[in-house]
């Protein structure tokens, strides 16, 4: 279907690919992984041929058709949205727009190519495109009303829907997405997955969302050391055979009989494991095949977090009454919500609106003032906080270890080899604790600030959107670190695989008060009856 042969790609110095060779087959999805940096974004545009590579070449089936997911969300802005996603499939939007113009300067002479056209479009199913394509937008929860809106007049999160659609109209041979789940709400996410676990032809994919990543992945392309390795699976299981290798590696005195046993027995249980349909078939197949010399350990590193307790909680942790908010616009975010937090409680607090959330998560803190209502921590209880936006943190021009020291208590926590201790555990150690807080990327801001987290040693810890800017690696360590930590945790994200494993409670924040469920998140969004009940709440804060 598509093969990359000898691809390098370099900028100055710095060598990003080095003789890259790797072919995607039909039929298959392929999730590209690897660090913040290692260049998977890049990858893709050169695939999509976006961008040119220093050597090498990209090469795509005769016949075969790729579609790109959009990444500027401004660039169809004076279309209208039906058009927006026609416009996906650019050999039949080409040839309609050619028939649009023959017809507009109409002559004899034109009728015979007007013909030849209609022809051509009848065979691509042209005539279709139009109910195909609203078809797909109702699918993404864009409502027919909005189908001849232009797409300037869009709200931002409904904008990533239709290019979406756009991508996926006209079954592509080819799909190439980088980051599809961005801006999509759970729903939708689960839509995707299921429409793409059943797509017949060839997905090539970024996604820092682990769920969708094993819900739609058959192959995992792992891009390490300039390189792009194929292994068979999704990405839990190349996770989780790596870590085993690694672990096997690390036992030099184990008999190779016994690894290779224990590495089959784990094929094994993983491939009794699949559940989706597609995928069931076709990672049976290639597991059957996968030889033990396969699977490799990982060069990746994975951050050392761990959230410990200075002391621990009493039972009584947060009581709100009858809080409510709204937005700088007016807008009603959330009213008369009524929690008591219970000791060992790990909360997700969902929202339609994430400004719903933020604003919740401020006025706790005491960042913000409620419209009415109150709220009172249990007297044992200290927490620590991690704002979606944590840039006011980053203002001064410190050193990453003078910037650690602004939360020590005492004078042995000053120390700088004490401060570096946390820092390297974020993988910070050397001269990259000297580092200027001013410099920083989004994914090490994060990091820093879980250092700080660590370093508060709070038993309530409140996390708004805490895995945005962070890499797989640290996602997989931070929720671990989430399922083992022993206080309170009220927690907002995006990241279905996170939410999921880490929460009991889901506490959802809606105009006319909350829905509070001890549940897992997967049992409450399949939930019919809080459904309903959410339908019914939001229709009545619109009367």
């Amino acid at each position: 279907m598509l093969s990359v042969s000898n691809l390098s790609v370099q900028f100055g110095k710095r060598v990003l690919f080095d003789e890259v060779n790797v072919t995607f087959t039909h039929g298959n999805c392929y999730g590209i992984i690897g660090a913040n940096g290692a260049g998977k974004s890049t990858f893709l545009k050169i695939i999509a041929g976006q961008i040119d590579a220093t050597s090498g070449n990209v090469h795509l089936e005769p016949g075969k058709r790729m579609s790109i997911l959009e990444q500027n969300h401004n660039a169809y802005d004076e279309v209208p949205v039906l058009e927006t996603v026609v416009m996906g499939n650019k050999p039949l939007f080409s040839i309609k727009k050619e028939i649009d113009a023959l017809y507009a300067d109409y002559t004899d002479e034109n009728a015979e190519k007007i013909g030849e056209l209609q022809v051509q479009f009848e065979e691509m199913n042209g005539w279709n495109a139009d109910s195909n394509a609203a078809a797909l937008l109702s699918n993404l929860g864009i409502s027919e009303e909005l189908h001849y809106t232009n797409m300037a007049d869009m709200d931002s999160k409904l904008k990533v829907r239709v290019l979406l659609a756009q991508a996926l109209f006209g079954n592509p041979d080819l799909l190439v997405m980088d980051e599809p789940t961005n801006d999509l709400d759970y729903e939708t996410i689960s839509w995707l997955e299921n429409f793409l676990a059943n797509y017949e032809n060839t997905v090539i994919v970024v996604s820092h969302d682990r769920h969708f990543l094993d819900a739609v992945c058959t192959n995992i392309a792992d891009i390490d050391f300039g390189k792009v390795n194929l292994f068979s699976g999704n990405y839990t299981f190349w996770y989780e055979s790596s870590q085993l290798a690694a672990r096997q590696r690390a036992q030099q005195n184990k008999k190779s009989e016994d690894k290779a046993k224990e590495l089959q027995e784990f094929i094994m249980r993983f491939s009794a494991n699949v559940a989706k349909s597609k995928q069931a078939t076709s990672r049976k197949k290639m597991l059957s095949k996968l030889k033990i010399e396969d699977i490799k350990p990982s060069s990746r590193r994975y951050p050392a977090i761990i959230f410990e307790r200075e002391r621990e909680a009493g039972d009584q942790i947060l009581n709100i009454e009858k809080l409510s908010a709204t937005s700088e616009d007016g807008d009603l975010l959330f009213q008369d919500i009524n929690i008591n937090l219970a000791k060992g409680d790990k909360v997700a607090i969902i929202s339609k609106d994430s400004r719903a959330t933020s604003a919740f998560y401020d006025i706790i803190n005491g960042k913000i003032k409620a419209d009415s209502g109150s709220y009172q921590w249990g007297i044992t209880t200290t927490h620590s906080y991690l704002p979606a936006d944590n840039d006011s943190y980053f203002k001064s021009n410190m050193n990453l270890v003078d910037w650690l020291r602004q939360w020590t208590k005492t004078e042995e926590e000053r120390e700088e080899v004490y401060v570096r201790g946390f820092l390297g555990k974020m993988l910070f150690s050397g001269e990259e604790a000297l580092k200027k807080s001013t410099v920083l990327s989004g994914g090490e801001k994060v990091r820093c600030m879980l250092s700080r987290m660590m370093l508060l040693r709070a038993n309530v810890l409140l996390l708004d959107e805490p895995t945005n800017h962070l890499d797989l690696e640290s996602i997989t360590a931070f929720n671990n670190s989430l399922k083992n930590f022993k206080g309170t945790v009220l927690l907002t994200t995006h990241d279905h695989e996170f939410v999921h494993t880490v929460a009991n409670r889901i506490i959802e924040l809606t105009p006319k008060g909350a829905i509070d469920r001890y549940s897992t998140f997967d049992d409450y969004m399949s939930d019919k009856s809080i459904k309903e009940q959410r339908e019914k709440m939001y229709a009545l804060a619109t009367v």
